[in-house]
């Protein structure tokens, strides 16, 4: 599906993102951590950008449908992060009220007390939260409307993002911010048993992340195989995507998000499966992938100047130790992209 994809009309599209380049490194998700401080200290120190953690093992209401149903008249979390809806008091209209004090938010609220001793104000910041179209989906598997879930999904996301951009921003008002809706139902989004079509998930993606304006650079993460011309379509700044093969398809909508100023963090290091020895089959995998963009007409400079790396997915599911390794050999990577980008830097005199 060589091509070129078209932008919503939205806020995001023009966020500033040059904090967020040069193979930077981001986590993504969740970290296993128990102890919301020692999760704080490696997510700022572990990672090259700081990264606000989640921590559903600390709490199953830091689970990220979670944290989204915090605030929701008729909906309530159970005591293992299952949800329950009493749809007679679920309407679209009631004020959503996001309540930091909330068990849900332990691990922003820790991230943020320690960044100021970390003198983290003015570094930039990352944090992730569930899209629209997967809380849609875990309300209407829950019971609710298909309209209606969508709609409350929608509101609820939009009343989050707001609220916690603005706690970020009030506790380091001088760093910039990249927040990644994540939306892991986006692969079954193509079925025809979907409870959505796509132009409606465009339209709830969209406008979920045009809350937040021009001061944040707000993208789109799912962690597998995925449409990417619905990625795109959505109209993000910055989009999070594991490498792999599949990508080719999609060479020409890749080339022109990135000639558009688009930010990509690859997710280099899986955070399935068996725990890598060395990261040197991961470079060689993003660097082939990029040298078959370029010959199918990607700008060799902006691959390499518009790129985070990151793992492909959340590290919740593993123990600290192997969370550790998987960013020292996230950091790896990034560090030869670095490379790379200073080299082209250098060359072209900038």
């Amino acid at each position: 599906m060589d091509g070129n994809y078209t932008p919503r009309d939205t806020a995001v599209a023009t966020a500033p993102a040059a904090s967020f380049a040069d193979g930077a490194v981001v986590g993504i998700g969740a970290l296993p951590h128990r102890d919301a401080a020692a999760a704080a200290d490696f997510s700022i120190t572990e990672f090259g950008i700081a990264t606000i953690p989640t921590l559903p093992k600390r709490s199953p209401a830091e689970a990220m449908v979670a944290q989204a149903v915090v605030g929701l008249p008729g909906v309530s979390l159970g005591p293992y992060g299952s949800i329950a809806i009493d749809p007679a008091r679920v309407d679209d209209t009631t004020a959503i009220r996001t309540d930091l004090a909330q068990d849900a938010f332990v691990g922003m609220r820790t991230f943020l007390d320690r960044a100021g001793r970390f003198g983290l104000d003015g570094a930039p910041v990352k944090w992730q939260f569930v899209g629209p179209v997967t809380l849609g989906v875990a309300l209407h598997r829950a019971g609710l409307d298909t309209d209606l879930a969508f709609d409350v999904a929608l509101r609820a996301v939009r009343s989050h993002l707001a609220a916690l951009a603005d706690a970020i921003a009030g506790a380091l008002p001088n760093s910039p911010q990249m927040m990644f809706l994540d939306e892991p139902w986006l692969t079954d989004l193509m079925r025809p048993d979907f409870p959505v079509p796509p132009d409606r998930a465009i339209d709830l993606m969209s406008s979920g992340m045009a809350v937040l304006g021009n001061d944040t650079v707000v993208g789109l993460h799912c962690c597998a195989d995925v449409d990417l011309a619905t990625l795109l379509a959505t109209g993000p700044r910055a989009i999070s995507i594991p490498v792999g093969e599949a990508l080719l398809d999609w060479a020409g909508y890749l080339a022109r998000f990135l000639d558009d100023g688009g930010v990509i963090a690859w997710g280099v290091i899986p955070s399935d499966g068996p725990l890598p020895a060395s990261s040197e089959r991961y470079w060689r995998a993003l660097s082939d992938l990029w040298c078959s963009l370029v010959q199918r007409g990607c700008d060799p400079v902006k691959l390499r100047r518009q790129s985070l790396v990151s793992p492909t997915c959340g590290l919740g599911s593993h123990s600290v130790p192997v969370a550790l390794r998987i960013a020292e050999l996230t950091a790896e990577v990034g560090k030869r992209v670095g490379d790379q980008a200073d080299a082209t830097r250098f060359a072209l005199g900038a």
